[in-house]
This record gives C-alpha cells, sequence and structure tokens, in this order.
C-alpha cells in the first residue's frame, strides 16, 4: 500500500489534517503522521517506508532524501521551496513539488497590514500617515504581487511592479503601472512589498545601493524570504536614515542588531505569512490532492526539479 507520511515539526490545524487524511485514504493509501518532532532521526526514521512527503518549512535534506528509499514525491505545502533539496531529489528520480496559490491571500493580507501597521506609527498615538495616495511598489509580480496590487488599489494607493518574467501588458491589465528595472522601483515608490523568491541570483540583492535610492520616509515590506536581504547593508542604511523603515516577518540574523532602531524595524519571531486557517487548510488539501494525482496518474503540474 503507498504510504504518505506528513512530516511536520510545525503541524496543520486539525482541519487541515482530517482532510488530508479523507483525501489520502480516499484514494486506498495509508496516512502516517510525524508531528512537532525535535529530533531529525525521528524524521529519518519515520520516512523510510514512506512513498510520499508532505512537509511545510521542514527541511528535506539529501540525508533526509538518503533515508527515504521509497520516497517517489514530495510536496511542500506552500509556494517557497527552498528547504527542499532538489538535487538531491532529482539524482534519486523524485518529483518535488509546491503548491502555489494556495497562501497567497494570507501573505498579501499581512503586506497590506504591515504597511498599515507602519504609517500608523506601530499602532501608537502617535501621529502617523495614510496609504491613500502613497506610491507603492511591488517586486515581482507573482500569486502574492498580483494579489498586494489588488488590495493596495483598493486602499487608493497608486501601485507598480517590476518583473522581468512578466509582460508589461499583463500588469498594465491589471491597472498597475509596470517599470523597466529595479532601480526606478525603489527610488519611486513609499512602499516596496518584496516578493521575490531566494535563489542564487537574489540572496543578498537587496541592498544598500538600491534601498539609498528609496524616498524620504520610505518602507520596505518583506513577507518573502530573509536571504534576498543584504543585512548588514539594512543595518548600514538604517544607521545612516533616520526616516527610513523596515518591517519583515522573517526575523534577520542580524535581529539583535536591527532592534536597536525600532520602532523604524520591525520583525515577527516566526514567519507568518501563511497562518491563516484558511491558508493551512488550502495548502495541506492542494499537497495531498497533487499527491494521489502524481500517484495514480503521473500528473506532475507543479514540479519545482527537472
Amino acid at each position: 500500500m503507498t504510504k504518505v507520511l506528513v512530516a511536520t515539526e510545525k503541524p496543520f490545524a486539525k482541519a487541515a489534517v482530517d482532510g488530508i487524511r479523507k483525501i489520502v485514504e480516499g484514494a486506498g493509501f495509508e496516512l502516517a503522521l510525524l508531528e512537532k518532532y525535535t529530533d531529525v532521526n525521528d524524521l529519518y526514521k519515520t520516512v523510510e517506508d514512506a512513498d510520499a512527503l508532505i512537509v511545510r518549512s521542514d527541511k528535506v535534506t539529501k540525508e533526509v532524501i538518503d533515508h527515504a528509499k521509497n520516497l517517489k514525491i514530495v510536496v511542500r505545502a506552500g509556494a517557497g521551496y527552498d528547504n527542499l533539496d532538489l538535487a538531491a531529489c532529482t539524482q534519486r528520480g523524485i518529483v518535488a513539488m509546491n503548491t502555489p496559490g494556495q497562501n497567497s491571500n494570507a501573505v498579501a493580507e499581512l503586506a497590506i497590514g504591515f504597511m498599515i501597521y507602519m504609517a500608523r506609527t506601530n499602532f501608537t498615538p502617535v501621529t502617523g500617515t495614510e496609504l491613500t495616495g502613497k506610491k507603492v511598489g511591488i517586486h515581482a509580480y507573482g500569486n502574492v504581487g498580483r494579489l498586494v496590487a489588488q488590495k493596495a488599489k483598493a486602499m487608493g494607493m497608486q501601485v507598480c511592479a517590476f518583473d522581468p518574467f512578466v509582460p508589461a501588458e499583463k500588469i498594465q491589465q491589471d491597472g498597475v503601472t509596470p517599470v523597466q528595472t529595479m532601480e526606478e522601483l525603489y527610488a519611486n515608490c513609499d512602499y516596496v512589498s518584496l516578493h521575490i523568491p531566494a535563489t542564487e541570483q537574489t540572496k543578498n540583492s537587496i541592498n544598500y545601493n538600491l534601498l539609498s535610492k528609496m524616498p524620504k520616509g520610505a518602507c520596505l515590506v518583506n513577507t518573502a524570504r530573509k536571504e534576498v536581504i543584504n543585512e548588514a547593508d539594512m543595518a548600514k542604511l538604517l544607521a545612516e536614515r533616520t526616516d527610513f523603515k523596515y518591517i519583515t516577518d522573517i526575523a534577520a540574523d542580524n535581529d539583535a542588531e536591527l532592534k536597536a532602531f525600532a520602532p523604524r524595524y520591525f520583525s515577527t519571531p516566526k514567519k507568518m505569512g501563511a497562518q491563516t486557517a484558511e491558508a493551512n487548510l488550502n495548502a495541506g488539501l492542494a499537497a495531498a490532492n497533487q499527491i494521489v494525482d502524481f500517484i495514480k496518474n503521473g500528473v506532475t503540474k507543479f514540479q519545482v526539479n527537472k
């Protein structure tokens, strides 16, 4: 019998687990759960006879792959998949997938909430500003970026976007102004909402030279990945510019240093962009459905390794 393992250090909500179970067992497969584990050796042992694996932010390393003798597919329940060792998966012929779009609205709502929080001086009685009439730049116009643009427009913000992989015409169709370069985006926006993945090309790309181009009182909102930020440059900029603000749901490696610049710097203790009941449920069910579709029908629509 095909065995599907859900390995989550931070478990899915009960409704999501119940839904995953219904899908998996309804397909005639066995479901196994490994929740709240603190020792990676528990994962090594449990994955040994699994045919399919569902994870959240759990790291699927080469070592995990080496222990997973029967594994055919691993699905990251979420959009980002930098916690999967794609090379190790490919070497073993294991299909790696993500579940794009399932967490997008949750992340987009958080990005807008972060803008309001910073505009209203961290929800203190100090006089703040309004978002209406301000210009927001969307850096990467994917599922989340489009939703942020939509919500920002509804709040009366001017919206522009930079994404070299999305045709300008498609961006314009949404009533959003496309820009040609990152430099143009950052230099002309009061807020920049960051949605790029962490790749070899993007890591540390959000640096001093780019951020220093932002106008007076500007704010960077990062609900993407901490690795894309040059953290030393961020500390330098916050020290030099007492008007600049940075808010994120991914605590920086130099978080203690950056906290000295509060309230212009704010970070949540743990990544929370996808932490809604709806996103939790949607991503879990999508992962289960994709596994069933792959095992039964060979569908690889959301494969991220080749």
